[in-house]
């Protein structure tokens, strides 16, 4: 299985990295990005753009591609909502509009959020603008799939790269695990994340839109390495 990731140097980005890199039925693993990531692997493929809005130059390499995991994002603190449209809708639907029409029997995974507004008429913004996303995505003509984690508890030396979640994910760290067994309907993990998005991308799933503890509930067959093989 070919697979792409875009926002691969992220939480969840990183997490889904490590499960394709330790899969033993993908292979490549292509990543695009506006930052080389610090990660060597024989089936690894990077290549760097600067701006996601023109993937003229990088369109050579995205044909035959299996899967593309959408693990990209920005965070609506302090943004308009037209700028967080921009963004989170416009570069989305940009990007994913050219992935299909090169590789028209594409399986895609988006990383959405809990809350996201389906009906694009709620008090929030980002989760109309999520909502909007989502439902765009699912009309083109391409299997699609809106994954929805809540808190996610990152694990194999994943980090953040938000300062705040970082420190937030250090205090909170030794309850997590915990909470995780007890509430999986709202905590999942980014080994799970990945895994799960894997046995979609290889299987489908029954559902289009899937929760926390749906994401939970595809315990996947994809193999695990230690760490230290991978990293």
């Amino acid at each position: 299985m070919r697979v792409l990731i875009i926002g691969a140097s992220g939480m969840v980005g990183q997490g889904v990295l490590r499960e394709c890199l330790a899969a033993a039925d993908v292979d490549p693993v292509l990543c695009l990005g506006r930052r080389r990531l610090g990660t060597q692997h024989p089936k690894l493929r990077q290549r760097i753009v600067a701006d996601l809005m023109d993937l003229s130059a990088v369109e050579p390499v995205l044909g035959s591609l299996d899967a593309c995991f959408f693990c990209a994002g920005v965070s609506a603190l302090g943004m308009s909502e037209a700028e967080y449209r921009r963004v989170t809708y416009d570069m989305t639907l940009g990007v994913v509009r050219t992935l299909v029409r090169i590789n028209p029997g594409l399986t895609l995974i988006y990383v959405s959020g809990a809350g996201t507004d389906s009906s694009e008429r709620g008090r929030t913004m980002w989760a109309r603008v999520k909502g909007a996303t989502e439902n765009a995505l699912l009309a083109l003509p391409c299997r699609s799939y809106m994954f929805r984690p809540a808190i996610i508890r990152p694990v194999d030396g994943v980090e953040s790269r938000t300062r705040l979640y970082r420190i937030f994910y250090r205090l909170a760290a030794p309850l997590l695990p915990t909470l995780e067994r007890h509430l999986p309907r709202y905590i999942t993990s980014t080994r799970q994340v990945g895994r799960a998005m894997l046995e979609v991308a290889r299987h489908g799933a029954p559902l289009r839109v899937l929760e926390s503890v749906d994401i939970n509930a595809l315990q996947g067959v994809a193999a695990a390495v230690p760490p230290q093989r991978l990293l």
